[in-house]
């Protein structure tokens, strides 16, 4: 009775007439949010060593706080 020949064209017509229809009126591309901000890596931290002074001046190399000038 029913032996009409399916054609994939027409359900895949009436699938994406609503998606068709929407794109009318809202324009093409779709209007969509940007996308999230990416967080920054947590910054690393470095140990900085300060250097002898010796009444607020740097001390040449090799000589220490007891030693004399």
């Amino acid at each position: 009775m029913l032996k009409q020949k399916l054609n994939w064209r027409r359900p895949l017509f009436f699938a994406l007439l609503p998606i068709f229809l929407v794109m009318v009126f809202l324009g093409f591309p779709l209007p969509v949010g940007p996308p999230p901000a990416i967080k920054p890596a947590q910054e690393q931290t470095v140990v900085v060593k300060k250097k002898k002074t010796w009444n607020g001046l740097v001390m040449p190399e090799g000589q220490s706080h007891d030693d004399p000038p």
